[in-house]
């Protein structure tokens, strides 16, 4: 198989590809974080965005449109999703010119001084116990007419799901919606998103998961740690994360019913420091390994197994520990801060973070006790680059040539007869070229996408017994 090791003059079909490798070199996904307010010991809105800014968070989630919170995000440089509640969908959804002064009040005196880039209609409507769910999409439409006649329709419209909204979800590839929400509202939410060019807000909990299955689940699995791995049956595809198969059980439901061209965003998802007796896996050690792990998977890689091309954009749940939330211990103990502003662990927050000397795996906690069999020892948050096998030998041979070039990657290993060449295939070739190109930068942000050719993993690849990079 040609290896190219010198410079080229590109063009045609190659040169449109690697065109697109410079163009999306830096994506990469981004990471927010809820600010929620059940609590009567936090901090004034104006220093919680002080914190923000000093932890380097520039984006926040809102359950309201409270005016001192959006005052005080003002001219801060923090891009903010803020939400219309349940209970007022059913007016929303009614009466127009309801949905015309709410977004005049709430939205339009607010925004652009604050950067609001998307309202989320309702929060888990399927589940309200007053039974919203017949105003949800109806209300949405709504509040999008009343953007586009005050000039703000670049704002965004969603609502957020939970994974109770599928009927199956293992494997990942027999994703599927629960039938009587398909028709009255699956498929309808799911045109209006692509109408509009929005996006699916899903809240996805690997902890609930966990927590109820902790003899079936590894905890490694569920905490991005290294671990072997699961196999779709149905698909063939391999899964180092539950979040991971979580999401792409939602894409695989989306596209049952012909709507795998919507974006998603993860608008919450998150670990508890602290839980009750019955709550397996609650702890701080647990939390600082998902949570940790999770930012440094969002920042240094690119889409799920089933859409690597997709970076992941999360919102962790939560900034504040919150004392008068309802419900089980650990309920009150998502926060990544205390009420006075003191880290309940520390973990990287920011690229910048996790590229500081010392940083790479101060996110790391002990690996806890149950479910996760024996302690790694691959360095814990190590990531490669492989092939996206999917994408086609000609993408993947335009990758092998940039990176084998220009990029500077060491590719001795895979030319003829040297150790790596076998097995001698575009896809083995192709990942230890562009593992190569990645470990050679750092791991940095967008090092691993080669215009959608390949995508980071978790797990220490191997071709034959061939033995990747993990660093220069």
């Amino acid at each position: 198989m040609k290896q190219s090791m010198a410079s080229l003059a590109f063009s045609g079909p190659l040169f449109l590809f690697l065109l697109s490798f410079f163009v999306f070199a830096d994506a990469s996904g981004t990471v927010g974080i809820n600010y929620g307010r059940v609590a009567n010991n936090l901090p004034s809105p104006e220093k919680v965005v002080e914190l923000l800014k000093s932890q380097g968070i520039n984006r926040v989630k809102l359950y309201d449109t409270d005016s001192t919170v959006l005052t005080a995000l003002a001219n801060s440089g923090i891009t903010v999703v803020v939400a219309l509640p349940n209970e007022l969908l059913a007016s929303t959804a009614a009466d127009q010119s309801f949905a015309d002064n709410w977004v005049q009040a709430n939205i339009s005196q607010y925004h652009p001084k604050t950067q609001i880039e998307a309202i989320a209609v309702g929060n888990e409507v399927f589940v309200d116990p007053q039974n919203t769910t017949k105003y949800l999409v109806p209300a949405m439409k709504n509040v999008y007419n009343s953007l586009v006649k005050f000039n703000l329709s670049s704002i965004k419209i969603s609502s957020p799901i939970a994974l109770s909204s599928l009927q199956s979800s293992y494997p990942s590839s027999a994703g599927s919606f629960k039938p009587d929400l398909i028709e009255p509202v699956m498929k309808p939410m799911l045109e209006f998103l692509r109408k509009t060019g929005s996006y699916l807000m899903v809240n996805a909990y690997p902890f609930f998961a966990y927590a109820a299955n902790s003899k079936e689940i590894s905890l490694d699995y569920t905490l991005f740690k290294e671990n072997p791995g699961v196999v779709d049956s149905g698909n063939g595809l391999k899964y180092f994360s539950l979040l991971e198969a979580q999401l792409d059980a939602v894409f695989a439901a989306m596209k049952a019913i012909q709507y795998d061209d919507v974006k998603m965003v993860v608008t919450e998802t998150g670990w508890p420091s602290v839980g009750g007796e019955d709550e397996v896996g609650a702890s701080e050690e647990n939390a600082a390994s998902y949570n940790g792990n999770l930012v440094k998977r969002v920042l240094t890689g690119n889409g799920t197994p089933l859409r690597p091309q997709d970076p992941l954009n999360v919102y962790l749940f939560a900034l504040f520990n919150e004392n008068l939330k309802p419900g089980p211990t650990s309920e009150r103990n998502y926060g990544l801060f205390y009420p006075n502003e003191e880290k309940v662990y520390d973990i990287s927050l920011t690229q910048k973070e996790l590229s500081t000397p010392g940083n790479q795996n101060k996110s790391q906690a002990p690996q806890a006790s149950g479910g996760g069999g024996e302690v790694s020892k691959t360095a814990v948050g190590q990531t490669w680059c492989v092939a996206n096998g999917k994408i086609g030998k000609e993408k993947l041979q335009a990758g092998i040539d940039y990176a084998c070039g220009e990029g500077g990657a060491d590719c001795r290993p895979i030319q003829q007869g040297a150790t790596c060449y076998n097995p001698n295939t575009v896809e083995a070739h192709a990942s230890y070229a562009f593992n190569s190109y990645y470990q050679k930068k750092s791991r940095a942000a967008g090092t691993c996408y080669f215009g959608g050719a390949a995508y980071v993993v978790t797990q220490p690849p191997r071709y034959g017994n061939c033995e990747f990079p993990t660093g220069y």
